[in-house]
């Protein structure tokens, strides 16, 4: 961010740095906020859904927000309930976001690609009380596998749900016109609220904490199930307010977000940071899509565009790059991912995105603790993730513990307004990851510089990250452990031009078992994320180990780097 520039100008000496501290952190709440800045802005443009034909100024959002706020008070919903939300990108869950913060309910992100398996863990992990869902979203049919989990939808009025592999789950907010037994419609819940709910609404607006609960974000652990990382109105705002003003937002920007909301960078550094300065968020489509976004961008005249690289690169890369005028663009972030600096030049020239910006962080750190600066030199821009955000510190240590000199690698930490409040219902992973002096720590490797600036050049974590997706191949594994044909399984990432990494699979039938790539291939289709199907599988006899019996994958990647065209080695 262009404050950033008034850090100290003496070169560090070691790699600790921290962000600049005249800007004053927000104390108010999601909905405090955003009611200041409908005041302020009432006529300014707030959303445009462009595939749903939808586009409302700052007052007509606010409208439609208390709408559902109040809807959702007289079903019930209490502070500190827990609602989920899974769809794709549209209107209906920019307006979950805000009206369940308005409420003080906690909102809680499901991936639009879960299937049953990992629906269910989500949804009992956090006890969820209430999901807004769409009906299907590409091969995905929701209601289906909502039914599939709670088949005591089918002779239950709406909001009375009692289900035996849901058990906490009561009720069940469907998107679209269509009646489905057991479930309320969004559009006639935004019509049950009354004059005591709006007066309710209007006594929770100072009754509720900025440091309250707001987010649950599901992150995949190195043991396996997700956690769920668990963000505060204060993390989140304040951060989505440095993203702002990183990217010098005005009630005169349109910023254009293909990036999923379920992700923070969709929802805090998309959405939130447009409400921060007052700014139109603008939907290209219900997922990304190169040529749509493209479209969009021309049509309304969108001045920022987010995207981690895969994004970038097949826009540029689209046969009809070359008809789109994107002259309007300006800004936007580039994170999710490390990004080649060949394409970051490519996006500050062919897309007219002088002042792209790349960003740092994790899901546990609302999520940014780096993020470049317009004014930052170019081999800055490209090179490096950028300095410590406003507000936060971040140090790079050894295997003790200890700040490592400049110029050296280690382990990136970061502590301030933004790190989560844990996870939910786990200190155990929470100490892990959190230390006793508030740091919290990355599991990335990187090298500061004396001015600051950080490179990220690998990870501690077997965290394999494909198309901006964070795959744990623990979580993997202990899903193809269930299939009755698998004795063991490996699951590592290697490397690939187009997704950054590919999740590979090497596996050990049970004895006697016949088994193929292609009927894991199947056991996989409908029950986990397609990002998480293996993309490379080995049938394997052994795998290669230490003396201590510690299976080395290193060995593994190396071998399949070598040798992905191997009769038994089978894309999926």
């Amino acid at each position: 961010m262009s404050c950033q520039n008034t850090q100290a100008k003496a070169a560090l000496e070691t790699s600790y740095s921290k962000g600049p501290t005249d800007t004053i952190l927000c104390d108010q709440t999601i909905g405090q906020y955003f009611d200041h800045i409908v005041a302020k802005f009432p006529n300014q443009p707030a959303l445009i859904s462009s595939h749903q034909g939808i586009r409302w100024t700052y007052s007509e959002f606010q409208n439609q927000i208390n709408r559902l706020a109040t809807g959702l008070l007289a079903l019930g919903i209490k502070p500190g309930d827990r609602v989920g939300i899974w769809s794709p990108n549209c209107a209906e869950w920019y307006l979950t976001q805000i009206a369940t913060a308005k409420i003080g309910a906690i909102m809680v992100c499901v991936n639009p690609a879960y299937q049953t398996y990992e629906l269910e863990y989500a949804l009992n992990k956090v006890e969820c009380k209430v999901i807004v869902t769409a009906d299907r979203f590409k091969k995905s049919d929701y209601l289906h596998m909502l039914n599939q989990l709670a088949p005591e939808l089918a002779g239950c009025e709406p909001g009375q749900l009692m289900a035996q592999k849901l058990p906490h789950l009561t009720t069940v907010i469907r998107l679209g016109n269509e009646n489905t037994p057991g479930m309320f419609n969004f559009d006639a819940v935004c019509s049950m609220g009354g004059e005591a709910e709006a007066k309710g609404l209007e006594a929770l607006k100072a009754a509720l904490n900025c440091k309250d609960p707001i987010n649950i974000q599901f992150t995949s652990g190195t043991t396996g199930s997700p956690k769920g990382a668990t963000l505060s109105h204060h993390n989140i705002l304040n951060n989505a307010q440095m993203c702002a003003k990183g990217m010098r937002l005005t009630e005169n920007d349109k910023l254009c977000i293909p990036v999923p909301l379920y992700h923070c960078f969709g929802m805090v550094m998309g959405t939130l940071s447009c409400i921060a300065n007052g700014a139109c968020a603008v939907f290209p489509g219900p997922s990304f899509d190169p040529e749509e976004t493209l479209a969009v961008v021309e049509k309304e005249g969108c001045t920022g565009l987010h995207g981690v690289p895969t994004m970038f690169i097949a826009q540029l890369e689209h046969p009809r790059f070359a008809d789109f005028d994107l002259s309007t663009l300006r800004t936007g972030i580039m994170a999710g991912a490390t990004c080649p600096v060949e394409v970051m030049k490519r996006v500050q020239s062919d897309m007219s995105m002088t002042e792209v910006l790349i960003g740092y962080g994790q899901t546990e750190c609302s999520p940014l603790n780096h993020l470049t600066s317009p004014d930052d030199p170019l081999a800055k821009r490209v090179e490096t993730v950028g300095r410590a955000v406003e507000h936060l510190e971040v140090k790079i240590i050894d295997d003790k513990g200890a700040i490592l000199p400049i110029g050296q690698k280690g382990e990136i930490c970061a502590r301030g307004y933004a790190v989560m409040h844990g996870y939910w219902n786990d200190q155990e992973k929470t100490t892990e990851t959190i230390d006793a002096e508030g740091w919290l720590h990355s599991g990335d490797i990187g090298i500061m510089d004396t001015d600051g600036y950080t490179q990220v050049v690998g990870r501690i974590k077997d965290m394999i990250i494909r198309g901006g997706e964070n795959i744990y191949p623990r979580e993997v594994e202990e899903f193809l452990y269930t299939h009755p044909k698998i004795k063991e399984v490996a699951v590592f990432g290697i490397p690939d031009e187009k997704y950054g990494e590919q999740v590979c699979a090497w596996i050990k039938p049970q004895d006697g078992a016949v088994l193929t790539a292609e009927e894991v291939k199947g056991f996989c289709k409908g029950r986990i994320s397609h990002f998480k199907t293996p993309h490379l599988i080995k049938l394997v006899e052994s795998y290669p180990m230490t003396v201590t019996g510690k299976i080395q994958k290193f060995k593994m990647r190396d071998l399949m780097v070598e040798r992905r065209r191997t009769v038994n080695c089978v894309a999926v």
